[in-house]
């Protein structure tokens, strides 16, 4: 079986080929062969901290302005350290747990590489 790509609009994975195009079954989206290959050469999204470093999976950062957590009362003090994060997609793009606290998700613009 080929290893064709997922649908670039709804992320089917039962493509298939017709000719010189690429079509989902479950959408009706088409795209060219061509357009495939340059959607897997885009680059993947940088996320830098406030003071512009690029973060990494695994890094450890430095929260910089006090945060309250939404639902509680609680709050995320300046100069707390946060270890291992994980970056993902969407507004808030840190996943984190933090001790006391625990997971929850930070935005990039309120943290500093450590």
């Amino acid at each position: 079986m080929t290893n064709l790509p997922q649908c670039p609009q709804c992320s089917s994975e039962f493509t298939y080929q017709d000719g010189a195009m690429f079509v989902c079954p479950e959408c009706a989206h088409e795209w060219s062969a061509d357009a495939a290959a340059t959607d897997e050469a885009e680059p993947q999204r940088v996320v830098r901290d406030a003071n512009g470093n690029v973060l990494q999976d695994g890094d450890s950062v430095t929260v910089i302005k006090d945060l309250k957590v939404k639902g509680s009362s609680l709050v995320v003090k300046v100069g707390t350290k946060v270890k291992s994060i994980r970056l993902v997609d969407g507004d808030h793009d840190i996943d984190c747990k933090i001790d006391g606290i625990g997971a929850m998700q930070l935005k990039s613009e309120f943290v500093k590489k450590a």
